[in-house]
């Protein structure tokens, strides 16, 4: 479970079973309100739950990986019970420019879908969680979102907000008929790695952002520069170690997002 250091702004929310309750929005600038969707018990006895986050007019927040100048979100489970694992599923983002530079997020609204894995799928799952996120305007703060709800094996009717947030995620590669991605690699001047990406798929319309996450929290990408060449999109960032090291590099852990104006698409891995 990610752990992570406590913010100086909080807003904390408490939240009960099927009774979400909005965040006191004066307590955190830029936050209208914030709720825990309690969700549904799957047929595999997993459960689908959400957090829903509304922002004031003009303010953002961010995506998983929110470019150089965001702040990342994350999660702590610490302190649920009846829980083997929690992924977030998070629905295609904007790309914005603040400061010259890139970011991705969201503007005005987002709901994040959470699929929680029990540990015994005929029990209640006990969930207190806790989610950092930054909002931003004209400046950045950070805020701590606190949650806790009680989520019961009979609850099975779908909940449409959640169902339309999960029809929102990026295209698979699959689904967005991506034929192969290669990539490659050469030391850089500056230090570190120089990745270059040959992607053959279909445009996704208008201007193409890149983003590429190393699926190491130890590495550091680069904005990546991108251009399309009929069928196949390439894209070069060079990689760091955050702490000056040395590192390798597993293609499988590459994840290659396409941000475009009709559809996002969701890319894992890539061959020589």
């Amino acid at each position: 479970m990610t752990q992570f250091k406590p913010f100086l702004t909080a807003c904390t929310l408490a939240m009960s079973l099927f009774t979400p309750l909005a965040s006191q929005a004066g307590e955190t600038t830029g936050l209208e309100r914030a709720a825990l969707l309690p969700g549904w018990r799957l047929a595999d006895g997993s459960h689908m739950a959400a957090v829903q986050i509304v922002l004031e007019p003009g303010w953002k927040t961010y995506w998983r990986a929110p470019g150089d100048v965001g702040i990342p979100p994350q999660f702590d489970w610490t302190g649920s019970r009846n829980i083997g694992a929690v992924s977030a599923n998070w629905p295609s983002p904007e790309v914005f420019f603040e400061q010259g530079a890139r970011s991705v997020g969201y503007t005005r609204s987002v709901v994040i879908p959470l699929h929680l894995t029990a540990r015994d799928d005929a029990a209640d799952i006990q969930l207190s969680g806790e989610m950092q996120i930054g909002l931003c305007k004209d400046i950045c703060i950070p805020a701590n979102l606190s949650f806790t709800a009680t989520l019961p094996p009979a609850s099975a009717r779908p909940d449409p907000v959640i169902a339309a947030a999960l029809a929102d995620m990026p295209y698979t590669a699959g689904d967005a008929g991506v034929r192969s991605v290669t990539c490659r690699f050469e030391v850089s001047a500056k230090g570190g790695l120089i990745l270059h990406s040959a992607i053959d798929m279909p445009a996704t319309g208008g201007t193409e952002h890149v983003v590429v996450e190393a699926g190491n929290p130890h590495l550091w990408v680069a904005e990546p520069d991108s251009r399309r060449d009929g069928g196949t999109l390439h894209a070069s960032t060079r990689l760091v170690h955050v702490e000056g090291r040395s590192f390798a590099v597993d293609r499988s852990d590459l994840r290659f997002t396409i941000i475009g104006a009709s559809r996002a698409v969701d890319i894992q891995g890539c061959t020589p």
